[in-house]
């Protein structure tokens, strides 16, 4: 017959077992416990780090927008300093092209873009300051040196040899005329002509050639100064091409002052001289306040 166990046996043995799961549970739940507890903690401490990044984010937010504000103060300082600063460029600039403006008009000779011709008076003692002798080869009577303007000599030269280089040969007769160079030459027309000298030769004072400024032309087929000079390719050249090189026709038909001469022609500036070419009309048409605003670009 089989026993059973003892029942003493078996209630010792489960309170055994309650107390090993007991004691085991309480181990688990004390460890949890503690756990809970670390992480209690540990979240307290990771809010706590959170406000105080919070608290930064919070002031570094607060410095960037002062430091924004700052920035868009200074920036409209900034601008308003470059706006400043450009206006101040302007001005310099003006002054600064007002002053050369007045510079160059000081060391340029006013005489120089005058309507002198039975209107203006140059007296006795004026002389350009500075002349210079044209090379013989392109003067019509070599034993007679003729002298020019020295700013207008390069212009001159550039005139005739382009003219040369179109098969076209332009021969100087007269240049500079001092005032008594011009008296000698008027006394002799008078002697000759009477008072009709008057219609073609300026008075002393009076002629375009004591500023040194003007020349008469001729050609080998011309030869001198005559009114036969119009007909000839020389003069047609001069008339297409003359302004290119500062020149202009002083006295054309039909003029105020003298007969026409064809082949007087007088430096007054490539600007001016544009102008007029492309305008159809003379130097004499103009005002004299129209002729000297060209003064400041007469050598340029």
């Amino acid at each position: 017959m089989r026993r059973h166990p003892n029942k003493k046996f078996l209630i010792a043995g489960g309170v055994i077992v309650a107390i090993a799961l007991l004691g085991s549970g309480g181990y688990l739940y004390y460890t949890l416990y503690q756990e809970k507890i670390s992480l209690l903690q540990r979240v307290a401490e990771f809010k706590k780090e959170v406000e105080s990044l919070q608290a930064r984010v919070a002031s570094t937010t607060a410095d960037l927008a002062a430091a924004r504000e700052e920035n868009n103060i200074l920036s409209e300082v900034l601008m308003a300093e470059q706006g400043k600063n450009s206006l101040f460029e302007t001005q310099i600039k003006e002054i600064s092209g007002t002053v050369g403006t007045l510079k160059k008009l000081s060391e340029t000779d006013p005489e120089l873009l005058k309507k002198y011709s039975k209107v203006y008076f140059l007296n006795e003692n004026y002389a350009p300051a500075q002349l210079s002798g044209i090379d013989a080869r392109y003067i019509f009577e070599k034993n007679k040196p003729q002298l020019i303007h020295a700013s207008v000599l390069p212009r001159l030269i550039g005139l005739l040899d382009a003219a040369s280089v179109e098969g076209v040969k332009l021969q100087i007769v007269s240049g500079f005329r001092n005032f008594y160079e011009q008296a000698e030459i008027k006394t002799g027309y008078k002697i000759i002509y009477g008072s009709g000298a008057n219609q073609f030769s300026a008075d002393q004072g009076y002629s375009e050639h004591q500023l040194g400024t003007a020349v008469d032309f001729t050609d080998p087929a011309t030869k001198g100064l005559f009114l036969s000079f119009e007909k000839t390719d020389t003069y047609k050249w001069l008339t297409d091409n003359a302004h290119r090189f500062g020149f202009v026709l002083s006295y054309p038909k039909g003029n105020a002052y003298y007969v026409f001469e064809p082949w007087h022609w007088r430096f007054v500036g490539t600007t001016l001289a544009t102008r007029l070419h492309e305008d159809g009309t003379y130097f004499y048409d103009l005002t004299q306040r129209n002729i000297d605003s060209y003064l400041i670009t007469i050598f340029d």
